[in-house]
């Protein structure tokens, strides 16, 4: 999946050469009475803003994301996973209002901005966890390629539809007189509620999603589930390991040729011992030591960055064996001029983060990448996370994702911090 906002002359039809704008607008309002706060409620530790924000970001169609929150929480989440922010007014943030309006408000504040109309307009429900970037590509082409008006993801279904209603129960979708082999019926699908894409002029002519010819796009059927109360939230918690360990793609040498570790809390697990002379003590794990040194051995470049101005970091980078640069305030400003000093792309930088500090960097690089016990925004902002905090092998883990199986085991560190 692509790790920064595409530009807005990305996205082409194959037909022609015309340039189409796509915003995707993410309705997320503060209030939720089956879930408190269900828009920032973590399903595989990322909150479900920022899943619905990283499947826009990755789907190349897509020029511009952006949230419509009345929420300064989940405006902050928004922004760390790469989208613009469109507040709403209270007017179109209700329990009543539609998503509809809250799209047309978020289409005309985007405009405003960039000076520009929409070509076509995406309305993507983050309650949708399991959404893929493949599914909002489906919707995309449908409307930018095959010349639909609108179109939204559906899943097969074979269900039988029944309706009680007085004084007998009655059929909705077959006679319940005679129950025809799944095979012999007509195929039938369910609307997800996931992704729905629209021609941005007839949506605004039309005022509601479905409008003109509307293309229907297949969705695995197994990853369909809308989070409306708790028990969907566990039943969607449960089944992330699964789907998630399927939709992560991991970065490996041929997409990188640096990496940027943050100290603090990526190197450690965030906790700092002080002895009675005030020396601060942390605890580093080995296996870290030895990936670093392989990623060393197979050419890439390193750099340990922190904002902590402290002995321990110096001392760590010294028995690595690599750079540091610590003490930094604006650690992106200073990212980003290493790398041209080092006449590295910044695209082809693998950063390691764990805190809201770490945002700037995150979205500087090609490869955010976050600790298992990161910020839940750094989580979000990430393009992938590790199964291990920091301190824990997280650094260990990252180096066996770019160099491969001879990674696989946890020998000493050649280079323990004492």
């Amino acid at each position: 999946m692509s790790s920064q906002p595409q530009p807005l002359e990305a996205a082409t039809t194959t037909a022609s050469a015309t340039v189409r704008r796509v915003l995707a607008v993410i309705p997320a309002r503060g209030g939720s009475k089956g879930v408190p706060a269900k828009n920032l409620a973590a399903v595989g530790g990322v909150p479900l803003v920022a899943r619905a924000v990283r499947a826009c970001r990755g789907a190349g169609h897509v020029t511009d994301v952006v949230v419509s929150t009345d929420d300064a929480a989940i405006a902050e989440v928004a922004r760390g996973a790469g989208a613009e922010v469109v507040l709403r007014p209270a007017d179109i943030a209700g329990d009543t209002a539609t998503s509809e309006a809250a799209v047309l408000h978020a289409m005309d504040a985007h405009e405003a901005i960039r000076g520009a109309a929409a070509d076509v307009v995406l309305l993507v429900q983050c309650t949708s966890p399991f959404l893929t970037s493949e599914d909002i590509e489906g919707v995309c082409a449908a409307v930018i390629e095959d010349g639909a008006d609108t179109a939204h993801t559906v899943a097969p279904f074979h269900g039988f539809v029944w309706r009680e209603d007085a004084p007998d129960s009655q059929g909705v979708n077959h006679d319940k007189a005679f129950r025809p082999r799944r095979q012999d019926r007509p195929q039938d699908f369910l609307e997800t509620g996931a992704a729905y894409a629209m021609d941005a002029a007839g949506f605004r002519e039309a005022g509601h999603r479905f409008f003109g010819r509307t293309a229907l796009v297949r969705t695995d059927p197994a990853r369909v589930l809308e989070i409306d109360d708790p028990h969907d939230l566990a039943r969607a918690r449960a089944l992330a390991p699964l789907f998630d360990a399927q939709a992560t793609a991991l970065p490996t040498r041929d997409d990188i040729d640096a990496v940027v570790i943050d100290f603090d809390g990526t190197q450690t697990d965030d906790r700092v011992l002080i002895d009675s002379e005030g020396r601060e003590l942390v605890a580093v794990h080995r296996g870290d030591g030895l990936g670093i040194a392989a990623l060393r051995n197979a050419g890439l470049k390193l750099l340990i960055l922190s904002t902590e101005q402290n002995p321990v970091v110096a001392a760590r980078a010294r028995k690595l064996r690599i750079p540091v640069l610590h003490g930094i305030d604006r650690k992106d400003l200073a990212l980003k001029q290493w790398c041209e000093e080092q006449g590295v792309a910044p695209e082809r930088v693998l950063y390691a983060g764990n805190d809201v500090n770490d945002l700037a960097c995150l979205a500087l690089v090609g490869w955010p990448v976050a600790v298992a016990n990161a910020h839940d925004t750094v989580r979000g902002a990430a393009r992938a996370v590790t199964t291990v905090p920091g301190g824990d092998g997280a650094i260990r883990e990252i180096a066996a994702w770019v160099l491969g199986p001879s990674l696989s085991t946890t020998p000493q560190d050649p280079h323990p911090h004492p």
